[in-house]
């Protein structure tokens, strides 16, 4: 756990207050209802507890995704979250709606690849999963990230995790 945070410049010395995970998950989508971006969101198959590095990597991937949603998506932007559990994985989506065009000439914010994206693909790799982030055909931003439930070979988490 402390290697994925120390990998994307996170500390876990703060006793107070414990890692979040996706328990709060309704709590930061009730803040950004009342900060004026609606967020739907649609769980598929049944909850499952996650394993503690995995459960904070899920949250804070949406945390950041809805973050980029409010600074880049345009004023009344609405997001979409799915979280989509299965034995061995857990799929996550983040759709906004993306009420901003990019600028012409030059890439979109989200395309130039800011901390945020770098830290929500190397928490995703860290884990051994699967991370995208692009441009939806419709408009609007996707973020996709599927993490493993269980602990894979990975060769940055040899005898770290």
């Amino acid at each position: 756990m402390r290697r994925v945070l120390a990998a994307v410049g996170e500390t876990t010395d703060d006793a107070l207050h414990p890692p979040p995970g996706l328990g709060q998950l309704r709590t930061l989508l009730t803040r950004l209802e009342q900060a004026g971006t609606p967020v739907r969101l649609h769980i598929e198959g049944e909850p499952a507890e996650l394993p503690a590095s995995v459960d904070l990597s899920a949250y804070r991937i949406i945390q950041e995704s809805l973050t980029n949603t409010i600074k880049h998506a345009g004023p009344g932007a609405g997001a979409e979250v799915v979280l989509a559990y299965a034995a061995n994985r857990l799929r996550i989506e983040i759709r906004d709606d993306g009420r901003r065009e990019p600028h012409r000439g030059r890439p979109s914010v989200y395309a130039s690849g800011g901390n945020g994206l770098r830290g929500m693909r190397e928490r995703t790799r860290l884990l051994g999963g699967r991370f995208s982030a692009a441009h939806g055909p419709d408009g609007g931003f996707v973020v996709r990230a599927a993490l493993p439930l269980h602990r894979t070979e990975h060769p940055d988490l040899e005898g770290h995790l």
